[in-house]
């Protein structure tokens, strides 16, 4: 049966399912639930719609069908999809998982042959062979799904829908290993173009701009309007089967300075920037846009790419900087906050504690103190105490050798560097819930990012002599 006569049997299969009484027996594997002859309640499909979706699926990567028909069929079974209830849509993702995996004989017998004709005249035949037997018809199936226009966009929406379920379920890591593996070359940044976003791009796009920013919210139109001005810069990455869809993208101004602040770059009432006086280009907002693409790192290229795209429309810029929020500091400072206070000198703990108006600081005094920094002067104790802290958060915390931060490890295994910590950068309900408003410039030295990515693999976070000096 084709999935068009599936699409009309959807709302009936649904009627069934739910008129199908409880039942508290374990959940059948997909095997019994395909040669069984009764749905229970609490499955998807029904048995028999189960085995024709596996036919339709059959059928997509069937040898003999063109390109184009088996795209066709994809189509319509994508479209049936669109239909299904919650538990349905997770029945087709194990039946792709579980029924287009690799032949396990053939790969076994592969690499059997592999092995013995490691350095023989015959290794190169034996590799393509095992390379051929290690392809899954998963693969195969998946690319056809992408043959036609949305069929990527469908692709990508269903690893979205499917990641949250994979730690329930073991069942579907394979199909969500080989999307990941696909997506890996199919948005390779190679294939990618780069575009400008302006006010004057069509409002479709500019309104996904607003859906999909994840660092500081637009707020409105004005709002956009003013980051899409002639002294800023905003650029994407898209594919071309998503021409109307940014994958990523980034947003820029161009001012005489290293900002820190964010309040004045999204200030709608400040002049516009005199674009002959721009020294500095500060990255102050990336946002990935694709769930489904989680996994799949474009980021860095794309900063490489506007770099070099904006040294060519403005050679006077020389520095290349962010501006970037600290969002796991308020949650380590939390964990960390007592054995940072017990390693400080006598002084310095006699200090905090004449700051804090306690006889002996403790993790719950600074904590409640930190709710209120915006209001701590430059000399403060506590503020000097946060400021080491994330210093020392951003600099010395590399689990697994990696910065704890995920800003920080993003920008920093870009090799770029800690060049400063700005009290105060973000004093937004959502900057304080972050990092009691802190934020921090990475630099980007376009001389030395091999030398820092050196660096970190070393274990060493590099760092400007200012922060630094607040890490000992």
């Amino acid at each position: 049966m084709s999935s068009t006569t599936l699409l009309n049997m959807a709302p009936g299969l649904r009627a069934v399912a739910a008129s199908a009484p409880s039942s508290k027996a374990a959940p059948r594997s997909l095997d019994d639930r395909l040669g069984a002859t009764l749905r229970r309640f609490g499955e998807g499909l029904s048995p028999r719609a189960l085995r024709r979706a596996l036919a339709d699926l059959q059928a997509v990567v069937d040898p003999r069908l063109s390109e184009v028909e088996a795209g066709r069929r994809a189509a319509d079974l994508a479209q049936w999809y669109g239909t299904l209830d919650a538990d349905s849509r997770r029945d087709v993702w194990l039946l792709m998982s579980e029924r287009f995996a690799s032949d396990a004989k053939k790969i076994e017998a592969a690499r059997a042959h592999f092995d013995a004709a490691v350095e023989g005249a015959d290794a190169g035949h034996a590799e393509v062979r095992l390379r051929r037997a290690l392809v899954s018809p998963r693969a195969r199936l998946l690319q056809r799904f992408a043959v036609a226009e949305p069929g990527l966009r469908f692709l990508v929406d269903l690893r979205a829908e499917l990641l949250p379920h994979l730690k329930g379920d073991a069942r579907l890591l394979a199909l969500e290993a080989e999307l990941e593996h696909l997506f890996a070359t199919w948005f390779d940044v190679a294939f990618l173009d780069l575009r400008r976003i302006s006010w004057d791009s069509p409002a479709s796009l500019i309104e996904k701009l607003i859906r999909y920013e994840a660092v500081h919210d637009i707020r409105s139109w004005a709002d956009v309007k003013n980051r899409l001005d002639s002294d800023r810069r905003c650029y994407g990455f898209f594919h071309p089967r998503m021409p109307g869809e940014p994958l990523i993208f980034v947003e820029v101004a161009l001012v005489d300075h290293i900002s820190d602040g964010i309040t004045p770059l999204l200030d709608e009432a400040a002049a516009v920037g005199d674009l002959s006086r721009a020294t500095t280009a500060i990255f102050y907002s990336i946002s990935n846009t694709q769930t489904g693409l989680r996994g799949v790192s474009f980021g860095d290229s794309l900063i490489k790419r506007v770099v070099e795209t904006l040294s060519e429309e403005f050679p006077k810029l020389k520095v290349f900087a962010t501006l970037s929020p600290i969002p796991g500091f308020r949650s380590w400072l939390g964990k960390h906050a007592g054995g940072l206070i017990d390693g400080l000198d006598d002084k310095r703990r006699a200090e905090l504690a004449r700051a804090l108006n306690v006889e002996k600081p403790g993790a719950s005094d600074l904590m409640n103190a930190a709710e209120q920094a915006l209001a701590l002067d430059a000399k403060s104790p506590v503020r000097q105490f946060m400021l080491k802290a994330a210093a020392r958060y951003l600099g010395r915390e590399l689990p697994d050798g990696q910065p704890a931060d995920p800003v920080a490890r993003f920008h920093l295994g870009n090799g770029a560097r800690v060049e400063r910590l700005n009290w105060a950068g973000d004093p937004s309900a959502k900057g304080l819930k972050q990092s009691f408003g802190l934020m921090v410039n990475y630099l980007y030295d376009l001389k030395r990012l091999d030398k820092h990515r050196a660096l970190l693999a070393q274990g060493r976070v590099p760092a400007s002599r200012e922060v630094d000096s607040l890490r000992s």
